[in-house]
């Protein structure tokens, strides 16, 4: 059973969503503070976390900043704001997504199951033929952009002969730009074909997980193309 770690201090919140959680056959963890939280995602074996914006104690960004420098467990945070200072904060902390509170039950759990998705695939051999969802096969192979390195059968990614650690959602970017090397991807079709949205949603969830990766394989290495989208520099 797939195992959820909800970090939510609303105590009607967070009773009413677990149980809402459970009935779609999820196990669900909870916790009332951002320390308890804190404690409760690195002592226990989570498939994904949930975590609310502001909590007491430590708040959520602080929590999935933490959570990051040991783990890529996919996360998921939940703001109450709807100006975007915390959908960025979350993103740039590490987060793979969001909602925005009051949470749709329907959008939550399409978000946790491709989240879930992506997880799940970052575990998975994959070849570069079809995009970032494809199968393990004959396609698959190491891939060379500079200094850097993408093993499609592995998962693995070198630069300058050293391995970076990816997360699931910027291992999936990343492997979405080297199956399309050189050409420009429009931020619709990586929220399709990365995130899994059917819709053409919130594009900072694409620009701030482009800079997370930039930082880790080399700013230089994804190219803006102004009004368009991002590409894979091939020299």
């Amino acid at each position: 059973m797939t195992s959820l770690l909800l970090v939510e201090d609303d105590t009607v919140i967070r009773t009413s969503l677990g149980m809402a959680l459970e009935r779609y056959g999820y196990r669900v963890t909870t916790a009332a503070d951002g320390l308890d939280g804190l404690e409760a995602a690195r002592t226990g074996d989570h498939d994904l976390l949930l975590l609310d914006v502001m909590l007491p104690g430590l708040d959520g960004i602080s929590v999935c900043r933490s959570i990051r420098e040991t783990s890529q467990v996919p996360i998921l945070m939940m703001s109450a704001r709807g100006d975007g200072l915390d959908i960025v904060a979350g993103l740039e902390g590490g987060a793979d997504d969001y909602v925005v509170k009051p949470v749709d039950l329907p959008v939550l759990v399409a978000r946790i199951r491709s989240l879930l998705r992506r997880a799940t695939f970052a575990r998975t051999p994959a070849g570069p033929g079809t995009g970032a969802g494809a199968g393990a096969g004959a396609g698959a192979a190491v891939l060379e952009f500079g200094d850097l390195s993408v093993d499609t059968g592995a998962l693995e990614v070198r630069r300058a002969g050293r391995r970076v650690e990816l997360s699931p959602t910027e291992l999936r970017l990343l492997l979405e730009f080297a199956a399309h090397p050189g050409i420009v991807l429009e931020r619709a079709t990586l929220l399709r074909n990365v995130w899994d949205y059917g819709w053409d949603g919130d594009s900072r969830v694409v620009d701030l997980c482009v800079q997370r990766l930039r930082r880790k394989i080399g700013a230089e290495r994804v190219e803006t193309v102004r009004g368009f989208g991002y590409k894979l520099a091939v020299t």
